[in-house]
């Protein structure tokens, strides 16, 4: 039995939605793999990899400064229905992390992370990080200034209270220093029904050294099944508590509609929580969000 494969590509809820042509160069070039015969696995890593090399994303090439300016932290993952599963956290130094998740699928492990991810990478001959860009440093000046005026309305309240001058775990001083919460991430089905995730981060601002947030964990920023694949994007603490992915899978799997079990898992979370989802089932894609969010879908037969 043959299926009709799909794709559906996010670029991170609170991104701007005139970076949708990013979303569609990542799902022509998931599709085309579909087109081939390839496998969803390898149409989803793909897509990723396509956005994480555009530069205005916040993954790999665009990923976000940590608070001390200086510091590059990505996380990634992959999965699908035969039961892959590979993810990074905390990986410095690499131009794309989620092909470093993919080659932890070849290994006895499901994650690795910050220095043995870093080595296992460099082991393995992938290309080294081009070095924040100026949309990095744009974004952490936004940040700072935010937090040096106490404006967070586009920064998680519970930096308000959280001295995290006390905790600081970054080489450059605290003192010498002085809302990013994107992910890109693509699901996908191919002709023979395999469901895959793919997601990538460069984290949300403003974080700690070591801060690892939803993307790399299973369940939590991605899921992929029998049933359908979800990745999630937005807060990642937020999305971590609902363990987000795993539940909206669930919800397909037990039969609601691929749409609106993405709307049902947006709406477990107050507006000032920005949260976004996509997901695949056989019936086709889905996407919803209570921010902003660039997203791109392709089925095989419309195009």
């Amino acid at each position: 039995m043959t299926f009709t494969p799909f794709i559906a590509v996010h670029g991170g809820v609170g991104a701007p939605k005139v970076f949708s042509d990013g979303c569609e160069s990542a799902t022509a070039r998931g599709m085309a793999l579909l087109s081939d015969g390839q496998t969803a696995l390898a149409a989803a890593i793909a897509a990723a990899v396509v956005l994480e090399d555009d530069g205005r994303f916040n993954a790999g090439s665009g990923s976000s400064l940590r608070i001390d300016g200086v510091t590059l932290e990505t996380d990634a993952a992959v999965m699908d229905s035969t039961g892959k599963l590979g993810a990074v956290a905390a990986l410095q130094g690499f131009k794309n992390p989620v092909l470093v998740a993919e080659a932890v699928t070849t290994t006895p492990h499901l994650m690795l992370v910050g220095e043995g991810a870093m080595e296992f990478a460099s082991k393995r001959g992938f290309a080294p990080h081009p070095g924040p860009g100026p949309l990095a440093h744009q974004r952490h000046a936004e940040v700072m200034t935010a937090m040096r005026e106490h404006d967070y309305s586009d920064i998680p309240d519970f930096w308000r209270t959280y001295d995290f001058k006390s905790d600081w775990n970054f080489e450059r001083p605290y003192d010498d220093v002085f809302a990013m919460c994107d992910t890109i991430g693509a699901v996908a089905m191919d002709a023979q029904g395999r469901f895959a995730a793919a997601v990538s981060t460069g984290g949300s601002a403003p974080m700690l050294k070591g801060r690892v947030g939803d993307s790399p964990l299973p369940g939590c920023g991605y899921f992929a099944g029998s049933e359908g694949a979800v990745v999630a994007t937005g807060i990642g603490e937020a999305i971590i508590m609902k363990m987000l992915s795993k539940t909206v899978y669930d919800w397909i799997a037990a039969g609601t509609p691929v749409q609106v079990a993405c709307e049902r898992g947006v709406a477990l979370f107050p507006d000032e929580i920005p949260v976004g989802l996509i997901a695949v089932s056989r019936e086709g894609t889905a996407t919803h969000d209570n921010r902003e969010m660039p997203t791109h879908q392709l089925s095989l037969a419309a195009r």
